[in-house]
């Protein structure tokens, strides 16, 4: 059984099918996109503008190898660096998620910088930031986005914020490479696409991007039964990893959820093996034709499918892609971030400086795409980052 809120369904599997360019998406009802041009708070959830799932294979390598193309090499540095890093971060002693990657980072670097050496501790996220704080670590390679919990206690412990440098985009679809969260609504549901205001208006209490809640699927313009019917949204649980994300990015930072809310954690197969929570959220929904979910469609199944999303009202709508995630148009995109110990008004120390410099490199972008399920940053949010080193 869920936890004690609601949820969503349509075409996970289908969605699945059309990701590997087996099926076609319909299009929308022209009628309903009539009803939905005369409701105030529909906002084009039925749009023809909405695009539709993605088809035939994704080509990650080759399109992440074109973001790359654009990226400069590691300048050859005028000074030569010393020193140990202290590296912590994403894995455990039984996944050790980032431990390839690093190692190619680390080796690939010391070519450049001989006179560098390493100390890594992949032993999670959870830790990495608490390393900083105490001493034990200089960057923390975190597996998601820094939890509101961890930069308190970094703020509390130092006086001052932690700094951000992303390194990363999060996958399509790949568990435990911060894959982009989806939304899906049942197979039998018209609704193409949504905004984060319908989302916020429609998982949240608060409605802080718009002027009201949204509660049931009139309110989205649909006609006939569907007006009729509450909305049952379904979701991870709220307050920790993924809740955490989607409250942030959606309803910004509201703790305040729809009370409707069905809340999945993982469950047990009957054989013993773990059961993801994604998978109990589309399981469920793919009974519940009135219900919304947050998903991935690493669970896609029958009875399912994703609706593109839009930063604003009006789109651009988009599914999650590998080149609608990079470049950052997919509204629920995750990044991953190395957290450093900066004081105000100081310079990081030299050698992670230049260890930095070369992780957001055309050479450690590329050894981030060979040796991660990770996606490059674009090169406009790869200069923000070298614009913090300076």
């Amino acid at each position: 059984m869920p936890w004690s809120r609601t949820s969503i369904g349509h075409a996970c599997l289908v969605a699945f099918l059309l990701l590997q360019g087996i099926a076609a998406a319909a299009a929308p009802d022209p009628a309903l996109v009539e009803r939905l041009a005369a409701s105030p708070g529909a906002a084009s959830a039925l749009s023809s503008q909405c695009s539709p799932p993605p088809g035939g294979a994704d080509g990650r390598d080759k399109i992440a190898e074109q973001a790359i193309e654009q990226f400069p090499d590691y300048d050859a540095p005028t000074r030569r660096v010393t020193g140990t890093i202290r590296l912590w971060g994403h894995g455990s002693a039984k996944r050790d998620f980032m431990g390839d990657l690093v190692r190619a980072w680390i080796e690939a670097f010391h070519r450049r910088q001989p006179d560098v050496r390493f100390d890594y501790r992949m032993y999670g996220t959870a830790s990495a930031v608490g390393a900083l704080y105490t001493g034990a670590g200089d960057i923390a390679l975190l597996g998601e986005e820094i939890s509101p919990a961890a930069a308190r206690a970094f703020r509390r412990a130092k006086g001052y914020a932690p700094t951000e440098i992303e390194v990363a985009t999060g996958s399509v679809d790949t568990n435990y490479f911060d894959y982009a969260h989806m939304i899906f609504v049942h197979a039998d549901n018209p609704v193409e696409c949504l905004s984060l205001r319908q989302l916020d208006a429609i998982f949240g209490e608060q409605h802080k991007r718009g002027d009201r809640n949204i509660r049931d699927w009139s309110q989205l313009g649909l006609g006939d039964d569907w007006a009729r019917h509450r909305i049952t949204p379904y979701s991870w649980k709220t307050d920790e990893d993924f809740g955490l994300f989607f409250r942030e990015r959606v309803l910004e930072n509201s703790h305040r959820w729809n009370p409707d809310v069905r809340e999945y954690v993982h469950g047990t197969h009957a054989d013993g093996s773990q059961c993801d929570q994604g998978q109990r959220i589309l399981d469920a929904l793919a009974e519940d034709r009135y219900g919304i979910a947050i998903s991935n469609v690493r669970y896609a199944r029958p009875g399912v499918k994703a609706v593109a999303l839009a930063w604003q009202d009006g789109g651009p709508w988009t599914h999650a892609t590998t080149s609608s995630l990079i470049d950052r148009s997919y509204p629920l995109v995750r990044i991953i971030p190395a957290i450093v110990d900066q004081p105000p008004g100081r310079k990081l120390a030299p050698a992670i400086e230049e260890f930095l410099r070369f992780v957001l490199s055309r050479e450690g972008q590329s050894l981030l795409v060979e040796h991660s399920d990770y996606l490059p940053l674009n090169r406009r949010a790869r200069d923000t980052q070298i614009g913090k080193l300076k």
